[in-house]
């Protein structure tokens, strides 16, 4: 199993950004993929996730209408847009699965966000 994130990201404020991560060795469809994040001295924060067979959605009150995630199971690859960026958001963002049998995280990218 393996989660392939793309590189690592300098936005302005006020601006977005989307990442992408590319899952292998399971059947991509039946696994959620979870996005969370973890900034500078902070502990990690879940952004929300997707359930690929449906592309249904859960995100968390507080990244509504802000953060969106997407799949395409065509590719097995899962994206994370969060928009509107302000210096808070500059952190690592990590793409996981976790489940009874998997438990699988990637690499992360770092998002810097900066004037």
């Amino acid at each position: 199993v393996q989660l392939v994130q793309s590189g690592a990201e300098v936005r302005k404020p006020g601006t977005s950004v989307k990442l992408s991560c590319k899952a292998s060795g399971y059947p991509f469809p039946r696994h959620y993929v979870h996005w969370a994040r973890q900034g500078p001295g902070q502990g990690l924060k879940w952004l929300g996730r997707i359930d690929p067979e449906d592309g249904g959605t859960q995100i968390p009150q507080q990244f509504q209408g802000r953060v969106e995630i997407s799949a395409d199971a065509s590719t097995a690859t899962a994206y994370v847009e969060v928009r509107s960026l302000s210096s808070e958001d500059t952190a690592v963002y990590y793409c996981f699965v976790r489940s009874r049998t998997l438990d699988s995280w990637g690499q992360g990218t770092q998002v810097t966000v900066s004037s």
